[in-house]
């Protein structure tokens, strides 16, 4: 049977409707997944509960920062002070730095310099200090001077190191383990080089490492998958740089009684799209078991 001309019409005019309508969006949230998210920020505070960490130290605040890219559009250095302001306004104890402060091949970047990335990061302002790891792109860089050049401005690299923290008549270490592309010891050699029974950050860009540490480490610190950088209803995260797949995507993860959290980061790799993944400071508020603080 042959529809009516008009029925026709009626119907080929809903369908054009529906696909103008269908590619308004598209590239409308095309445009906001390049241009809008990735140059937010937002501050995801979290509170957690930090196994042995010491009653004199709960409530003490870390901030977490990873991935900074810098050089990849929608972070560059006039952003990096920005994000320096931003912190310091927070007030940190301790600012913990989980690499990848540069960038390689992403469409749309430019390549920034170690040394003018380092005097922003210099201006960072924590009483316990301002500690970092490297992460796979610095090592592309040459990661010995990307190291050099952190540590000249002052800021404490720690490359399979332990450093002790005294604070509140108290204290803590910090393990920064080193990035998997340069790692030479096990997770269990790792470990050994903190002071047994302390009190144990453990600082690592990539978070896989997670699942062979033991109950030594009472909270891990990592970055390195940007949250996947896309994250989608129904569909999640799509793409997350990891041997466990989305397990160890981000924010707070606990197994067996062991803590990890994994910062989204700031910056993007590859393709500079963020959408439903908003650049992030992690401020941290570590607490002593069964501590109201």
């Amino acid at each position: 049977m042959v529809r009516p001309r008009i029925y026709q019409s009626v119907t080929s005019r809903w369908v054009g409707r529906v696909l103008a309508t269908l590619t308004v969006l598209l590239v409308g949230l095309g445009g906001y997944a390049t241009l809008i998210e990735p140059a937010r920020l937002t501050v995801h505070r979290a509170e957690i509960e930090v196994p042995r960490w010491p009653k004199a130290l709960s409530g003490a605040k870390v901030a977490l920062l990873s991935d900074l890219h810098i050089g990849s559009p929608s972070w560059d250095l006039p952003r990096l002070r920005e994000l320096v302001q931003r912190v310091n306004a927070e007030q940190p104890e301790i600012v913990l730095l989980a690499g990848d402060y540069l960038i390689n091949d992403i469409v749309g970047g430019h390549f920034v310099a170690i040394e003018p990335i380092a005097d922003e990061l210099a201006k960072l302002h924590a009483p316990w200090g301002v500690v970092a790891v490297l992460g796979n792109h610095d090592w592309w860089n040459d990661g010995a001077h990307v190291r050099s050049v952190l540590q000249q401005r002052g800021i404490r690299v720690l490359d399979d190191e332990a450093l002790r923290i005294d604070a509140r008549g108290s204290s803590f270490v910090v393990l920064g383990l080193a990035d998997i592309e340069v790692r030479r010891r096990t997770p269990q050699q790792e470990l050994a080089l903190a002071p047994a029974g302390a009190p144990l950050l453990v600082l690592v860009h990539e978070p896989d490492v997670f699942a062979k540490l033991d109950e030594r480490a009472s909270l891990t610190l990592a970055g390195h998958t940007h949250g996947g950088q896309v994250c989608l209803p129904l569909l999640g995260r799509l793409i997350v740089p990891s041997a466990f797949g989305q397990r160890y995507a981000a924010g707070e993860i606990v197994e067996n009684g062991r803590h990890l959290f994994v910062t989204t980061g700031l910056g993007t790799s590859i393709l500079p799209v963020r959408f439903g993944v908003v650049p992030e400071i992690a401020l941290l508020s570590l607490r002593a078991p069964g501590s109201d603080r």
